[in-house]
């Protein structure tokens, strides 16, 4: 009696993770719609556009009295945006590990991301002024709430599980952007079939990124739960404390974990090439291959299909070779990729397709597999304050990766030579962590270290 009191038990708990788990990853399928339809495909050439509108005889307009080119005000509100995160990040990390309330502070940041994203609605004519505002506010709140998200992966999912579980996120957010994106562009290039303006299609279709938001929010905020609060010190108790602060009390703390320090520093590295590549190749392509604008889009929604396919893979591949060695081959693959990338001949659309197929195949794998394997690394009772450094890692340290490409076009004058230069932070990135002793970082943290890592 008493063991079968003891399976029941066991079976009721995996069902309620199991529950938990198939809540967490709606929540990438409600965001990642914002990422894929807003951030990469519309919302820049349509501020740009605005701001254009309101700009003076020379091409500038003055938010706040400062002169602005018009064509770089999306470059600096995204900018803006990310110091907005960096500050507030931190805060709301230790605040929801010293208080063990995720969920409300989840639901804040969700529905803040979204009300501004179903927002952009509004930008007709000149409104270049509430278009930054509201990409300033979309922007590190869905930040926050990625930090707050990705720390309840190592409650949700024991270690044996958290590769696959972490993997199964990322395609269902790859899944969600292929499928919005595809009704988006039908919206957008059929927007005279539908009886409705190029402008107003765009801004349609950026509100309704902010509603799918909302809506499937839902699902992981009605599943996932409240652990209580930490019993784990952090930097954060005085209300007066700053972002910046914050930060530097869980780098500090993160100093008494150095092998989980070498690992974000690590990822730091490699992951500055991915979003370096995700950012850039538009423009390699548009301006080195001379391809046109819907082969771009097309392009964008190849990888999207892809990754889910490439995520789901790399995480039945980890469960065999261990998440590092998987990274590591995952490293390769983008070394490799970013090489053919530079042989590419102009005005051959099916081979930047295959390139592009190449970086879907492992552009989710490889971010998912290094968030599971940053979950183990992670002092038990810390999860939301140590993945803003994480998320901090991820959103707003990708800057090298950019000025490396810049700079080696502005010396060369050629974009296959700039894209080549990148293959050094995949390089570099594999370097550190091959030298990570992942076991013993898993151990010093005070986690249990699964069989295969």
């Amino acid at each position: 009696m008493g063991t079968d009191t003891v399976r029941t038990e066991a079976a009721d708990d995996a069902a309620g993770r199991r529950r938990e788990q198939r809540g967490w990853y709606f929540y990438d399928w409600a965001c990642s719609v914002y990422s894929t339809s807003v951030l990469t495909v519309f919302l820049g050439p349509y501020l740009t556009s605005v701001a254009e509108a309101a700009a003076d005889a020379d091409g500038f307009v003055h938010p706040l009295g400062i002169p602005v080119r018009a064509g770089s005000f999306f470059a600096y509100s995204v900018s803006l945006s990310v110091v907005v995160a960096v500050l507030v990040m931190p805060l709301v990390g230790a605040a929801a590990d010293r208080t063990g309330r995720k969920k409300p502070l989840l639901a804040a940041a969700a529905y803040t991301g979204a009300a501004a994203t179903t927002a952009m609605f509004l930008l007709d004519g000149d409104r270049y002024l509430l278009g930054g505002l509201l990409l300033v506010v979309a922007n590190a709140a869905q930040s926050v709430a990625m930090m707050l998200y990705n720390s309840y992966l190592p409650q949700i999912a024991p270690p044996e599980e958290r590769d696959a579980v972490s993997s199964r996120g990322w395609a269902f957010g790859y899944a969600a952007g292929s499928l919005m994106l595809v009704v988006n562009l039908a919206l957008y290039l059929g927007h005279e079939t539908f009886g409705v303006s190029e402008g107003m299609a765009v801004r349609i279709c950026l509100a309704s990124a902010g509603l799918w938001w909302g809506v499937f929010a839902l699902v992981p905020l009605l599943r996932l739960r409240d652990r209580g609060p930490s019993t784990a010190k952090t930097g954060g108790q005085r209300g007066t404390t700053t972002g910046f602060r914050q930060l530097a009390a869980t780098l500090r703390d993160m100093r008494r974990h150095p092998l989980t320090l070498a690992f974000l520093l690590a990822y730091l590295v490699y992951n500055d090439g991915i979003q370096t590549v995700i950012t850039q190749a538009s423009v390699y392509g548009s301006k080195e291959l001379g391809l046109s604008q819907s082969t771009l889009i097309g392009a964008v929604l190849l990888v999207q299909v892809l990754a889910v396919a490439g995520a789901l893979t790399m995480g039945r591949l980890a469960r065999v070779y261990g998440a590092k060695r998987t990274i590591l081959g995952s490293l390769v693959a983008w070394t490799l990729t970013l090489a053919a990338g530079y042989f590419l001949p102009a005005g051959a659309p099916v081979w930047f397709f295959v390139l592009a197929a190449g970086i879907g195949l492992v552009l989710g794998g490889s971010q998912a597999l290094s968030r599971s394997l940053f979950s183990h690394l992670v002092p038990p009772g810390k999860e939301a304050e140590y993945f803003s450094a994480y998320e901090i890692s991820d959103r707003g340290m990708s800057w090298l990766g950019p000025l490396l490409f810049g700079l080696t076009y502005q010396l060369t004058g050629s974009y296959r030579d700039a894209i080549i230069s990148l293959v050094a932070f995949f390089v570099i990135g594999f370097i550190l962590l091959a030298r990570v002793p992942v076991r013993r970082a898993i151990s010093d943290a005070g986690n249990p270290v699964p069989p295969t890592i």
